[in-house]
């Protein structure tokens, strides 16, 4: 491949230019169509130090092929090393328009949807939703155990008041919840003076471990994790 004289001067004054000038001579022998391999004899720079001079560059596809019939390889052509997990992804949205289409006509699906996507906590491999009102929480459980998994199990956390009495509001958000023989994680105690709105019981946090999440969350429901 011809180098342009502009471009050949630059390069036999390498030892001469400046950082941002050797930068412009790297990115036009990559516009050029050249592969890191084939610049690197050309001109004395790193590897990584060109991949990111270059990082903005995109190759058309008849440069691509020229590299491979000059190289032999596909020495200078990026891999599509995440491919499969991106096929997975796109999958999985593809199943997940579908059963919207399906499910937009349920109110409560859709209710639940949006009180997860507003409140809930998107953390992998557990739901999670954390709120003072105990309908919200009922609301949740009843969603995930009607169109995720219909043995889900939960756990609680409480974040409390300094001065709140834990054991009687463990016991108030069992009944409010319907999670009598729930498991409580370790409860959050806030310090004295930092929220005006104290009451008995305040938050609680539902979780559930079942599968992947739709992610996120407030009053925490948590299963096995």
């Amino acid at each position: 491949m011809g180098i342009p004289p502009e471009i050949q001067e630059h390069i036999e004054a390498w030892e001469r230019l400046s950082p941002w000038e050797k930068s412009e001579v790297g990115r036009d022998l990559r516009r050029l169509g050249l592969s890191y391999g084939e610049i690197q004899r050309l001109i004395d720079v790193k590897k990584s130090t060109l991949a990111t001079w270059c990082r903005e560059i995109e190759l058309t596809p008849d440069q691509y092929a020229e590299i491979r019939r000059r190289t032999g390889t596909r020495a200078g052509i990026p891999r599509d090393t995440n491919r499969r997990r991106r096929l997975e992804i796109e999958a999985i949205r593809d199943q997940a328009r579908r059963s919207a289409l399906i499910l937009m006509s349920d109110t409560f699906w859709v209710a639940g949807t949006i009180l997860y996507w507003a409140e809930g906590a998107k953390t992998r491999n557990h739901l999670a939703l954390n709120n003072t009102d105990p309908r919200a929480l009922r609301l949740f459980i009843t969603w995930v155990r009607t169109y995720l998994q219909p043995d889900a199990a939960f756990s609680l956390q409480l974040h409390l008041h300094e001065g709140n009495d834990e054991e009687t509001a463990k016991e108030h958000w069992r009944n409010q919840t319907g999670l009598h023989d729930a498991n409580f994680h370790k409860t959050f105690i806030k310090p004295a003076g930092t929220d005006t709105g104290i009451t008995d019981w305040n938050t609680a946090f539902v979780r559930s471990g079942c599968g992947e999440p739709p992610t996120r969350g407030t009053s925490l429901w948590r299963g096995p994790t």
